[in-house]
């Protein structure tokens, strides 16, 4: 039997609103400071040099734009990040590979809370290592955690 927990909307709704807030940053600065004449008639020196303020603005919403490239770049790589409980191992976003046998313990005492709880087990240089799994990262954690339980009990 094999569970799956997808990528969070949580996560995947921060990455949107990060998107939203630099176009909106992008467009905002972008029109006070080439198409807003009062704000760059307001922040022009007597010379005619623009001030500190006016140079941001017209200097930062390319800035902008790649944020929000780099955004959305960022979640179409981890789009398909999920966390499966096999029949023989907890796999981590297709990479992290965590045995059954290898688990010592789960402290899941803030589960019911915060929505996250921690594996302690050893890697395979037999170190004593842990990894810490919440509901922000991944949904659907309630029937990973139960199946870890049933697994290593």
């Amino acid at each position: 039997m094999t569970l799956e927990a997808p990528l969070s909307k949580y996560k995947r709704n921060n990455f949107y609103i990060g998107m939203v807030v630099c176009v909106v940053m992008a467009l905002w600065f972008g029109y006070d400071g080439y198409l807003n004449k009062s704000f760059i008639e307001e922040h022009t020196e007597e010379d005619g040099r623009p001030n500190s303020t006016l140079v941001f603005n017209q200097k930062s919403p390319p800035f902008f734009v790649v944020g929000a490239l780099f955004c959305a770049g960022y979640l179409y790589a981890i789009r398909n990040r999920k966390l499966v409980a096999t029949d023989d191992a907890l796999i981590i976003a297709g990479k992290h590979k965590i045995p059954y046998d290898a688990i010592e313990r789960i402290d899941k005492t803030h589960f019911d809370k915060k929505g996250l709880f921690t594996i302690f087990y050893k890697t395979e240089q037999g170190r004593e290592s842990k990894r810490t799994l919440s509901d922000r990262e991944y949904d659907q954690l309630g029937p990973i955690l139960d199946h870890l339980i049933a697994q290593i009990t």
